[in-house]
């Protein structure tokens, strides 16, 4: 028998935002179902903690509760594209692929199964329908909004997904919490990668590799060797600690060079510029760029949005101009362009 359109699938983690979107969900009359999906070693204790957690919470809520098995998307996806990308001397944000190719496909396939409309998550974030399509809006938390991390969903992950923290502080969320005797109501939040455990990429990646990193040189703008680095898949562009190199001044990391093996050097303000180029991109507000726009542009999660014009270039890729240089700009990770509180689209930096 299929349920009713008012019926919603939630992903769940554990957390207490995704347990607070439960509570608010069914306050507002829609009959939940929750869901975890297992992405990455389903044995992990902290994934089994997470488990329970999420299942306490659905339990004290009268909701059904289910596991979902994504491990070999998540694979696919998530982390054969993060190695391949460190290893070609790029950073990427796993979130934003996993969102669109794990998170959200695997909501929608398990809904469509079950017979159930709409799927949510805990992303402070919301959708609204406006002119024949689903905008992105960001959270009214500036601090934990996280449209950044949604830019890259389709039309159709958009119209079916509900965002019900998108009108809360985070403070609001913690106090509906409590107020509500979640069991998570006093969990920490959790850690910024999900798969690498102390975010101890350097670990992880030695682990997962595909190919042998060897040594190289450091050098710097006019190619002079400075020393050699342990390999490019240690390094990204900005870093300035753990270079293992002494040059009697602040040097921070310009450029990785795969082909050649080398990593550029520089001072904090070589490492500025007023533009880059994207690619793979994906547009909610508009259906492409036609011509020139005027957004504010973000070119990592914890940046503040900039003042930037937009032009189309071939393949499906972008020139992006700042009228103030960004520092570090860096290579993997996503671009994502703003008009206003709406989400116009956004892109891979290359």
């Amino acid at each position: 028998m299929r349920k009713s359109k008012q019926s919603v699938l939630l992903g769940m983690s554990g957390g207490v935002d995704s347990s607070t979107a439960a509570y608010l969900l069914k306050k507002q009359g829609f009959n939940v179902t929750g869901i975890t999906l297992a992405m990455f070693n389903e044995n992990d204790s902290d994934f089994q903690k997470n488990v329970k957690d999420a299942k306490d919470t659905c339990k004290l809520l009268n909701i059904p509760y289910l596991v979902f098995n994504v491990e070999k998307d998540f694979k696919k996806y998530v982390v054969d594209y993060f190695i391949s990308e460190y290893e070609n001397g790029r950073t990427p944000n796993p979130c934003v692929i996993c969102n669109r190719f794990v998170k959200f496909e695997g909501l929608l396939t398990k809904a469509d199964e079950l017979g159930i409309k709409y799927i949510s998550t805990g992303h402070y974030a919301s959708v609204e329908g406006k002119n024949g399509k689903y905008l992105l809006k960001k959270g009214i938390d500036e601090k934990k909004d996280q449209s950044y991390f949604l830019y890259n969903l389709t039309q159709k992950q958009l119209s079916r997904s509900i965002f019900p923290l998108g009108q809360y502080t985070k403070k609001q969320v913690r106090d509906i919490a409590q107020k509500a005797k979640l069991p998570v109501s006093h969990k920490s939040e959790s850690q910024e990668i999900c798969f690498i455990k102390d975010n101890n990429y350097k670990k992880f990646i030695n682990k997962y590799k595909t190919q042998n990193m060897p040594k190289g040189e450091f050098v710097d703008s006019k190619g002079n060797v400075l020393g050699y680095h342990s390999g490019i898949t240690n390094y990204t562009i900005g870093q300035r600690r753990k270079l293992g190199i002494s040059t009697g001044k602040p040097m921070y990391v310009l450029d990785i060079d795969k082909e050649n093996n080398r990593i550029l050097l520089g001072s904090n303000k070589e490492l500025v510029s007023t533009h880059l180029i994207a690619k793979d991109l994906n547009w909610i507000m508009i259906d492409k760029l036609e011509k020139e726009m005027k957004v504010k542009a973000k070119i990592r999660y914890g940046a503040k949005p900039a003042d930037a014009i937009i032009s189309a270039l071939e393949n499906n890729r972008v020139k992006v101009i700042f009228t103030t240089a960004q520092r570090a700009i860096t290579k993997g990770q996503a671009v994502v362009f703003y008009n206003d509180q709406y989400v116009v689209g956004g892109g891979i930096i290359t």
